[in-house]
């Protein structure tokens, strides 16, 4: 088979085909990153930002925090994990901490977190404000978690809205982007 060139072609004309498939490729790849990076959002890792100040002093209102969501697809979450989960009353993402899982027994006593009958010590809040508080005992059902924010005093939590379905856990708390 002989191929016939025009001598009279321009170079960029005879480079054309090659140009448009580089092109193609570079919208491709860029196409395939878009997705990965997607995906990843969707089934990984998340990025999400504090609205309120009931994790304080653990996480301050404006923060910037980064969820795993891969854990909880295979397993549920532990008492002690600080997590994102949809507030049963608003549909909102709020950040708490899981104090009792499914069959726990929890109530506060004069201020105290109270799991099982036990007493939990709790370095990370401030119980100055929840002197003379009391609720609960509760069971949690199997199937859900007891959500408690940090500042006692001013979270509206599992005390407000009782335990959260595992399945309303978004993810679990693994660092902070912002501030460092």
């Amino acid at each position: 088979m002989t191929v016939a060139i025009d001598p009279g072609a321009d170079d960029d004309e005879l480079e054309q085909p090659s140009d448009d498939a580089a092109t193609v490729r570079r919208i491709l790849w860029f196409a395939g990153v878009i997705v990965a990076l997607l995906l990843i959002r969707s089934f990984v890792v998340e990025p999400v930002r504090v609205r309120s100040d009931s994790m304080e002093p653990t996480v301050p209102s404006g923060a910037i925090l980064l969820i795993d969501k891969f854990s909880y697809l295979i397993g549920d979450p532990d008492r002690g994990d600080v997590v994102v989960a949809a507030n049963p009353l608003t549909g909102e993402s709020i950040v708490k901490r899981v104090v009792a899982v499914g069959g726990d027994s929890v109530g506060i006593e004069d201020g105290q977190l109270i799991v099982n009958g036990t007493s939990v010590v709790e370095d990370y809040i401030d119980n100055a404000e929840m002197d003379g508080f009391f609720t609960g005992p509760d069971v949690v059902p199997p199937g859900q978690v007891y959500l408690l924010g940090d500042n006692r005093d001013t979270s509206e939590d599992s005390r407000v809205f009782g335990p959260v379905d595992v399945d309303d856990v978004e993810g679990r708390v693994i660092g902070t982007i912002w501030p460092l």
